[in-house]
């Protein structure tokens, strides 16, 4: 699987993460408020957004994603694949500016992204931080089941301070 397809429907165009997108992507990324049920509060600042946006190239699977009609950078994404288990691909990492909150941009991304993911894959994991409500209610709305018991932790590596959630080709 490739960590960094180029995915386009009507609304987006998810591409490769480049190293020119940085100064685009932190004014997207340096409104507070996006990060305000986010654990790493601190990538909406200069230095924590850096380090956010270096960890996401060195992972080979950042994505960023722009709006088609207007062409703006609005957000990322980034695939990681699963320690310990390769029938699975993490989506997460993700965040859209706060005019992008609330209509299509973030399901259009997520389908796209699951929906080639899952032409290599048995399942998609997502942690979501314990206190991201948004985010928790988004990946319950794609179909996505709540994961439970040490296992998960064990089996996925899972953060403490975060739940997982599973979706699967059925």
């Amino acid at each position: 699987m490739n960590l960094q397809p180029t995915l386009e429907d009507d609304l987006l165009l998810v591409r490769p993460m480049e190293l020119t997108d940085f100064d685009a992507l932190y004014q997207v990324a340096r409104d507070p408020l996006i990060w305000d049920q986010h654990p790493a509060k601190e990538r909406s600042q200069a230095e924590g957004f850096k380090l956010f946006f270096e960890q996401g190239l060195a992972s080979g699977g950042a994505l960023t994603v722009v709006e088609k009609s207007t062409e703006h950078i609005i957000g990322s994404s980034r695939y990681n694949p699963c320690p310990g288990d390769d029938q699975y691909i993490e989506i997460g990492w993700t965040f859209f500016g706060r005019k992008y909150w609330g209509g299509p941009y973030n399901r259009s991304k997520k389908e796209m992204m699951i929906d080639y993911a899952l032409q290599y894959k048995k399942g998609i994991l997502f942690h979501v931080a314990k206190e991201n409500f948004r985010s928790q209610k988004a990946v319950l709305k794609l179909g996505a089941q709540l994961l439970e018991g040490p296992s998960v932790e064990h089996l996925f590596k899972r953060p403490a301070e975060n739940f997982s959630y599973l979706l699967t080709r059925s």
